[in-house]
């Protein structure tokens, strides 16, 4: 058999035999790469956020008619939700003091798992779900409308001038709906225990007293607004990058939700972890 031949056949078999190794290889750390890379593009644009906040002229105007939108569409889902889930609160852990015969810290317990865990995650899941879907949306139809590259042919800076305003938007939102949350659903926890569970308002203002101390709203209010500010960067990212036209801005306002609620939980977490080894508990 000739050389010419070797190739044509067995060589050139196992030549093509050994290629899809290497291809297989690349495709898997593509596979990884991809995410990866998203990652640190939606780092990148935190921090570029957080440099032209500082920056000249601060889009004043934006700024409100931002804020005015994302307050109308949570206020009321957000006080609307607050009072069941004081509620259940309450009436789960009054449900457990009784069990426990410490009836006397309901109203501590329940005071503090709302203004803790409870108010922050209700203000950030509408704020990611009501207010960062219509700005992933905005910003995903501006994108394929090509304006956002007219700006920056222009020499307008997209992040500067609408990204900015929205992110910070969704931050005061969340800090200001935070203290509404908190002060709703105590009272609808209040009320229920007061009502259903047969509790005293004496001892439920005392062990809210006993137990409860600034650090406590400090840390409420220092969640909200880092959930502010991720439900708005993440909503942001995804809509000023979307793919396949209009369809591929409704992924990305599914996407981007799907992705602040799994950030939240896990930013949650962690600080809640924190919070617990730094401040000590009232009294200890």
């Amino acid at each position: 058999m000739s050389l010419d031949e070797r190739a044509s056949t067995g060589d050139g078999v196992e030549a093509t035999g050994r290629r899809p190794g290497p291809r297989s290889s690349n495709a898997g750390g593509a596979k990884w790469l991809g995410p990866l890379r998203q990652t640190g593009q939606l780092f990148a644009l935190a921090l570029q956020v957080a440099r032209a906040v500082f920056r000249r002229p601060f889009q004043f105007r934006e700024f409100i008619l931002q804020f005015w939108f994302v307050a109308s569409v949570t206020i009321l889902p957000a006080a609307l939700v607050s009072i069941p889930f004081g509620a259940v609160i309450a009436l789960q852990v009054g449900s457990l003091t009784q069990q426990l015969g410490a009836q006397s810290f309901t109203g501590g317990a329940s005071v503090l798992a709302v203004i803790q865990q409870a108010s922050p995650l209700i203000v950030a899941l509408l704020i990611a779900g009501a207010g960062g879907s219509a700005i992933c949306a905005d910003l995903g139809s501006r994108k394929i409308r090509e304006e956002l590259d007219a700006m920056t042919v222009m020499g307008v800076s997209p992040v500067q001038r609408l990204v900015v305003p929205r992110v910070l938007a969704t931050m005061s939102v969340a800090v200001l709906l935070n203290g509404m949350v908190s002060v709703v659903g105590t009272l609808g926890g209040y009320f229920f225990n007061i009502v259903l569970q047969g509790g005293t308002p004496g001892a439920y203002l005392q062990s809210f007293s006993a137990l409860a101390q600034l650090p406590d709203l400090y840390i409420s209010e220092l969640k909200a607004l880092i959930f502010g500010f991720i439900a708005g960067i993440v909503a942001a990212y995804r809509g000023l990058n979307p793919r396949g036209g209009p369809k591929g801005v409704g992924d990305a306002v599914n996407q981007s939700v799907v992705i602040t609620f799994i950030l939240l939980f896990f930013v949650n977490t962690v600080m809640t972890g924190i919070y617990l080894q730094i401040v000590p508990p009232k009294g200890g």
